[in-house]
């Protein structure tokens, strides 16, 4: 059983100026700084900034999406706007704005009933595949979840409950954003090595670490297992 994301990584070419990047417009909060990596908080979710040089690399030109309270939406809409070419979509009654980050990753805030203030999470993330109905299989033998089958529009929703993860052929979509390459996330698992055991003969590699299993799938993304 699969929940809720525990980071995702991005891959930056200077990780002090993305750090700052992304304390400035998205008031996130620094946890550690390192020369070739520093970590920022988005609610539970950490966003590692990875400079190149280490397997696994961050993704790039990666789209991903955080939650901020639908409360504060209109006041973050308008703080960017100043700033940014802003996107702006609705599905349903939620709207979600876009904008680029220096190293070409679209940024989607989305509005939730949520509690607290700023960005509280991590909600969505965006992987480029090559094929994609054997990714789709691949990620619900896993646990993921289809929640929104267009696979004839080349995009496949699936989700945790916590985590919706969107797999797409190469394409543009909102905003123009891209889906991510060679991405590195985690997720939080009730049985990480039982689950990783369920994909092993399909995954590229299957490799225990100190923060749990390590899984590559076939198109080379990361993605680690971690114990709640």
């Amino acid at each position: 059983m699969l929940s809720s994301p525990a980071w995702l990584t991005l891959e930056v070419k200077y990780p002090d100026r993305a750090t700052a990047f992304y304390e400035a417009f998205l008031e996130l909060d620094i946890v550690s700084e390192a020369p070739d990596e520093a970590v920022l908080a988005a609610g539970d979710t950490e966003i590692r900034l990875r400079a190149p040089g280490t397997v696994p690399r961050g993704g790039l030109h990666t789209h991903y999406a955080l939650t901020i309270p639908e409360r504060e939406y209109d006041d973050w809409y308008d703080r960017l706007d100043e700033r940014f070419d802003l996107v702006e979509h609705t599905f349903g009654d939620a709207r979600s704005l876009y904008f680029y980050d220096p190293q070409g990753n679209c940024v989607e805030l989305g509005e939730r009933a949520v509690g607290g203030t700023g960005v509280t999470g991590l909600f969505e993330l965006v992987l480029e595949v090559e094929e994609l109905s054997s990714a789709v299989e691949f990620y619900t033998t896993l646990g993921f979840e289809v929640v929104d089958d267009g696979r004839d529009e080349g995009r496949v929703r699936l989700s945790t409950g916590e985590l919706d993860l969107e797999l797409w052929s190469p394409r543009l979509g909102i905003a123009d954003a891209r889906g991510g390459v060679h991405v590195d996330f985690g997720v939080v698992a009730a049985d990480p090595k039982s689950t990783a055991r369920e994909v092993a003969d399909d995954a590229l590699a299957v490799t225990s670490v100190d923060d749990g299993v390590r899984i590559r799938d076939p198109d080379g993304h990361y993605l680690t297992l971690v114990s709640a």
